[in-house]
């Protein structure tokens, strides 16, 4: 039996999301070779680039928080979401390895909609502020996804 499939059979057996099952682990980038990664020095960093705009103090997407250790360490609403000392059980690194579409964070633009009123009305709509136009959150490149990995098992310090 392949490690991937062996892997697969132990998740069941220990009752993980289906959702992570379905992730083909051999897919995932290599965890990085950086020793003594920290959140504050290596892995803050990249999530205030592309995570704190849906994951820090003014949005709680999920109620999840990405903008402090302890709050990574916490997870969201649906629990933990880092399984320290195994990365690959970590929701987290899922789903910034954008394996599976449906737990790809950043998620994937979606098409705008004309604005309530018209392409002319403001994007709030009428009587509302216009939304923020952000350029959408740029995906953790593979090595940056490593660092990730490499952080979750050397501790997630």
């Amino acid at each position: 039996m392949s490690y991937t499939k062996l892997f697969i059979s132990a998740v069941l057996g220990l009752g993980i999301s289906s959702a992570v099952a379905a992730i083909d682990i051999a897919k995932l980038p290599a965890a990085s070779a950086q020793k003594d990664l920290t959140y504050a020095k290596d892995i803050k960093p990249l999530f205030e680039a592309s995570c704190f705009r849906c994951h820090g103090e003014k949005q709680k997407k999920g109620g999840i928080r990405l903008d402090s250790l302890e709050a990574v360490l916490k997870g969201g609403k649906e629990g933990k979401i880092v399984e320290v000392g195994d990365a690959v059980k970590s929701h987290l690194l899922l789903s910034v390895s954008q394996l599976d579409p449906e737990t790809a964070m950043p998620p994937k633009p979606k098409a705008r909609k004309a604005p309530p009123g018209g392409a002319n009305a403001p994007a709030g709509g009428p009587g509302k502020p216009p939304a923020e136009n952000l350029p959408p959150a740029k995906p953790l490149t593979a090595e940056q996804v490593g660092l990730v990995r490499a952080w979750i098992d050397q501790g997630a310090k």
